[in-house]
């Protein structure tokens, strides 16, 4: 497929900082989640006027806004259903993700003038549910997880080209079927299919012989136990010219629940590489820099993997053999202004004079400053910044902008 236009970068956004982080730097589009018929009931912040709010941030920075409703309701969540589709049209949403086909006849009713994206939870591999879901209304599908890049490119083939196909590019997996899992329900009574799992798929698990109560074997030889079904992450920045020849039209980042830094790191790091893909004629052998594939390195992350577009379970599990996140850099703090050659800041993690800190801004390689002359917001001299959310400044010679992240590399990798 020739290539002469780049796909659409879709965020997440979990809150209004979030938000503010992947318009800054430079999603065309975000995901957000309502109080109610999200599958991240702990990113659930944009309830009520906050929408209205987040739909005219969005829509002011020429970016659009999706609003999740893909949890899988029950017969009595319907009735308050209409007046949620209703509201979120008034505000100005600009696509409504939806797993149930119940809820899509709804948004037909009652948010007529909204596009209607077809979640993952759907688990759409094919051409002939792409064709039908298109059929009663879809503008949008939201590819399964599971799909080969080969697959993908059939189903654009075989569907019209009005029918828009989005797919993640970055973030975490589930070991289950797009999401489809009751792990959780069984385990903790968190229903993951209406937005509250426990991800009980990361936890280490041993076997126990019925007659030894108490003495637990692992189920594979390794130091730190065994964690069987525990899904890598994915990262597809070095693959970006491929996914777009096979006709992908929105690239997702996974991650509602994660940070402000997750959200700006990466979306900085995808629109470098899309806006170097552009300036390259579309070449398809495109690649993006090397700070910029170093870039999610950065933030707290499991080993990362090319998820199944390049390859099948039996050829890689893509099962991540330890628990938590690997983390070798830390936030020190988020510029606030810069004037005549002093860098205004506000502290999130705890540094000393002298420490050499990175500064992460939009568009640009990091740059490394050493801090000198640290000053509390009196101006007096002090040697770290012990307090949270404490505001303060040093002499710094690079203009740095607001919203800029100073970071700092970890002397040993952090595991949690």
């Amino acid at each position: 497929m020739i290539v002469n236009r780049c796909p659409e970068l879709l965020a997440p956004a979990g809150d209004a900082e979030r938000l503010r982080a992947a318009l800054r730097y430079g999603a065309d589009a975000v995901y957000v989640g309502a109080d109610r018929f999200g599958m991240r009931t702990a990113a659930a912040f944009f309830a009520q006027e906050k929408l209205r709010e987040a739909c005219e941030l969005a829509h002011a920075q020429g970016a659009k806004l999706y609003l999740a409703c893909n949890t899988l309701p029950r017969n009595a969540e319907f009735a308050a259903l209409p007046e949620f589709l209703s509201f979120a049209q008034a505000c100005g949403v600009d696509a409504l993700i939806v797993t149930d086909l119940g809820v899509l006849a709804l948004c037909k009713r009652y948010a007529p003038r909204v596009d209607v994206h077809i979640s993952t939870q759907a688990g759409v591999t094919n051409y002939a549910a792409a064709n039908q879901l298109y059929e009663l209304g879809a503008q949008r599908i939201v590819t399964a997880r599971e799909l080969s890049l080969d697959e993908i490119a059939e189903i654009r083939a075989k569907t019209p080209k009005a029918l828009e196909i989005e797919c993640f590019v970055h973030g975490a997996m589930c070991v289950s079927f797009s999401g489809r899992c009751l792990l959780s329900n069984y385990l903790t009574g968190r229903d993951s299919n209406r937005g509250d799992c426990a991800q009980p798929c990361r936890w280490q698990y041993a076997l126990q012989e019925e007659k030894r109560p108490g003495e637990f074997f692992p189920i594979a030889e390794d130091e730190n136990g065994t964690y069987i079904l525990n899904s890598r992450d994915m990262c597809l920045l070095a693959h970006l010219p491929q996914l777009a020849a096979a006709g992908i039209d929105s690239f997702k980042i996974e991650g509602r629940a994660k940070s402000a830094y997750y959200t700006a790191v990466c979306v900085n790091a995808y629109r470098c590489a899309l806006d170097g893909y552009k300036a390259s004629g579309f070449d398809p052998d495109y690649r993006p820099d090397d700070w910029i594939l170093e870039e999610p390195m950065k933030v707290s992350h499991r080993e990362y993997c090319t998820g199944f577009y390049f390859s099948s379970p039996t050829d890689r599990a893509e099962i991540y053999g330890r628990g938590g996140y690997v983390r070798k850099w830390d936030v020190a703090a988020v510029a606030e202004d810069w004037r005549d050659g002093v860098l205004y800041a506000t502290q999130r993690n705890r540094f000393f004079a002298g420490d050499t800190l990175e500064i992460m801004m939009r568009g640009a390689p990091p740059v490394r400053v050493q801090v000198t002359d640290l000053r509390n917001a009196d101006g007096e001299p002090i040697d770290s910044t012990p307090h949270p959310m404490m505001p303060f400044s040093f002499a710094c010679p690079i203009p740095t902008p607001p919203g800029a992240y100073l970071r700092m590399e970890r002397t040993e990798t952090e595991v949690r």
